[in-house]
């Protein structure tokens, strides 16, 4: 008896000397270089998860249970946090696999002035669907307005002021984390500034932010940012200077002063940032050439009934040569890459330069502005212009608060010809500009990606590596990760992403998508259930 006694003692004190020294988990990430997203140093360790959160951070870690993950030469970052996302194929693509493959975890949608009105019941949509990445969203004005005004081309009466600022109201209820702005495009290039600040003060009132696709980022740039400023300013409200850039030949440099005004007002205590993806082309419609007047009511038929009258025609096709010669065009019709382009899908990766020629045309200007009113026309087309400074790029990208956003549409792979920048935004930022060119430091980069647009969108629990964190998880190689989607070909995935996690649960490994979508809905500050 004494000997079974002291057998049971003896089994008892192992166990709990054997407990004590290992913990429990569900996955631990072993001999890691890890990046914690503040823009520190990176450390080694191990990192254990345990449900949706990260549990322990340490040396020489070990877990009883815990699936193990060889992080030997490889490094460790939060998820990246997209602030400039075109989220509306979730409902066909909820995988958001273009999203994944790059190490994007968390992606805010709505940008530029577009969303869903009732934003409560597309979140409810999505929650059902259940979505690969985290999903959250803005309220977008263009989308108020058009419900409230259609593509009236004034100012709002009273009334219709109220109404949309109601809409805003309800959609931060809804879960929204703030309002967008699309002041290039209709109808939002017809509202002025005191309008912004009307319906902007109400999304501040509940907590939210503003991002503004500025009135102008080529002509008129210095201008837009202003206009952004005084809406930070008078209407209180934390502003995203969003996919920041100068377009067009001759503002190339104007970031120099862009920058100093992003400068001027953080130093007067406006709370102002931009957001950036890491490329020398945008991407829009192509009607962004033809002057707004001209798409007021409608940006088909009320456009082509303006057509047919010479001189209205004449006036357009005049404005549609400047805004090539001066703005997006970049001057050269072999700036303005032609992609989605569904009357002539035989040119979508071709430039405006080759249809012209196909066309038996002299490759000018003034053609090329006629082959745009003909793709209006024929009910538009999407065009990739090359005509921003690698220069802009690199300044914008090295300012402490300048973020990083894809401004990419969720893609199904190998369908329609995106901009490059749907599957390789965040590890171009780290192979390419910090790895490779040093424009800033990789800790730098990925602080630009996590911790600094997290904070930005309030969100707490996630975007740094820190015990009782949101376990989003990046696995990278430092020396591998690059992007490798191109102008020519962009249906290629990034290389040296090795596992991508979220909420807890491996999303992606080794180059094979979960099955599984493990992405929640998240809602803003005055989300009311």
């Amino acid at each position: 008896m004494k000997t079974k006694l002291a057998f049971i003692i003896l089994l008892f004190s192992i166990t709990y000397v054997y407990s004590c020294r290992e913990d429990t988990g569900d996955y631990l990430f072993k001999d890691v270089k890890i990046y914690d997203g503040t823009g520190s140093s990176a450390t080694h360790g191990d990192v254990i998860i345990e449900g949706d959160r990260i549990k322990k951070i340490g040396d020489d870690l070990s877990c009883m249970v815990c699936e193990t993950i060889d992080g030997k030469d490889l490094s460790l970052a939060p998820g990246f946090i997209d602030l400039h996302a075109h989220l509306e194929p979730l409902p066909l693509i909820p995988s958001a696999e273009s999203a994944l493959f790059m190490g994007c975890t968390t992606a805010l949608g709505g940008p530029d002035g577009g969303s869903p009105i009732n934003l409560r019941n597309y979140l409810d949509t999505l929650n059902q669907i259940g979505m690969g990445i985290n999903v959250a969203y803005l309220i977008g004005h263009n989308s108020i307005r058009t419900e409230v005004m259609h593509l009236d081309g004034r100012a709002p009466t009273p009334e219709e002021l109220e109404s949309m600022k109601e809409l805003v109201r309800q959609g931060m209820k809804d879960g929204a984390f703030g309002i967008s702005t699309g002041l290039k495009y209709l109808p939002g290039t017809f509202a002025k500034t005191d309008e912004i600040i009307a319906l902007s003060k109400e999304a501040s009132l509940m907590g939210g932010i503003y991002t503004s696709h500025l009135r102008e980022e080529g002509l008129g740039l210095i201008e837009g940012v202003e206009e952004a400023i005084t809406i930070a300013r008078d209407a209180d409200i934390p502003v995203v200077l969003t996919h920041h850039k100068a377009i067009g030949l001759p503002m190339w440099g104007r970031s120099v002063q862009t920058l100093a005004l992003v400068d001027s007002a953080r130093n007067a205590g406006l709370d102002v940032m931009v957001d950036q993806y890491p490329y020398t082309a945008s991407f829009t419609g192509i009607s962004v050439l033809i002057p707004a007047w001209a798409l007021e009511g409608g940006r088909y038929e009320a456009f082509a009934k303006r057509c047919e009258d010479p001189k209205l025609r004449d006036s357009i096709k005049a404005g549609i040569v400047y805004n090539i010669l001066n703005d997006r065009g970049g001057g050269d019709l072999k700036r303005i890459q032609l992609a989605k382009f569904n009357w002539k899908p035989h040119l979508e990766g071709k430039y405006l330069y080759d249809w012209a020629l196909e066309e038996g045309m002299e490759p000018t200007a003034e053609n090329g502005a006629e082959l745009v009113i003909q793709a209006q026309l024929h009910r538009g087309a999407s065009a990739i212009y090359h005509a921003i400074s690698e220069e802009d790029v690199m300044r914008i990208m090295a300012h402490p608060f300048a973020m990083v956003a894809s401004d990419g549409r969720i893609t199904a792979f190998e369908k329609g010809f995106p901009h490059p920048r749907v599957h390789g935004t965040f590890p171009r930022v780290i192979g390419h500009y910090a790895r490779d060119k040093g424009v800033i430091s990789i800790a730098e980069a990925i602080r630009k990606m996590t911790s600094l647009p997290a904070s930005r969108l309030g969100l707490r629990d996630r975007g740094v590596i820190k015990v009782g964190q949101k376990a989003d998880l990046v696995l990278f190689s430092e020396d591998k990760i690059i992007d490798k989607a191109t102008f020519e070909q962009p249906h290629q995935y990034p290389e040296g992403i090795e596992v991508v996690m979220v909420n807890g649960q491996i999303a992606l490994q080794n180059g094979q998508l979960s099955a599984e979508r493990y992405g929640i809905i998240l809602r803003g500050p005055a989300f009311e259930r």
